[in-house]
């Protein structure tokens, strides 16, 4: 197993549960709600996050293959809470940026220190509507 698959293994059975509720009440940190592919139960995974334009950005530290990452973009969308307020996201777009220039520079410290190059974009619900 990766080194990565063990800190994201940690993480899930141990940090998560410590953390996991106060995490979203600070700048640059949330909650992602999701529900399972196949047991249909609600997860919760602490993220770290931030706005680029009218999208969420989530910085996926573990890859793309997360099971979390796969159940959003199965579901085409889940909940974010963050700072307090919850807010429904879809359209998840999955991508890679390598030299992270405009990535915010606290989240990109901690970012270039595991490697980490994938990113999870999505829109808020209400920014999918047309506009009359």
């Amino acid at each position: 197993m990766s080194l990565r698959r063990r800190l994201a293994h940690f993480n899930r059975v141990f940090g998560n549960r410590i953390v996991g509720r106060v995490i979203p009440l600070f700048p640059g940190f949330g909650a992602v709600h999701h529900h399972g592919r196949k047991s249909g139960h609600e997860y919760r995974t602490p993220v770290k996050v931030f706005r680029q334009g009218d999208s969420y950005v989530i910085s996926l530290p573990y890859g793309s293959d997360s099971d979390w990452v796969k159940n959003v973009l199965a579901a085409d969308g889940c909940d974010l809470v963050t700072r307090g307020r919850r807010v429904h996201l879809v359209e998840p777009k999955v991508y890679v940026n390598a030299d992270q220039a405009d990535i915010p520079a606290f989240i990109r410290a901690a970012l270039k220190r595991v490697n980490a190059t994938e990113f999870l974009a999505l829109k808020p619900a209400e920014a999918t509507l047309p506009q009359p």
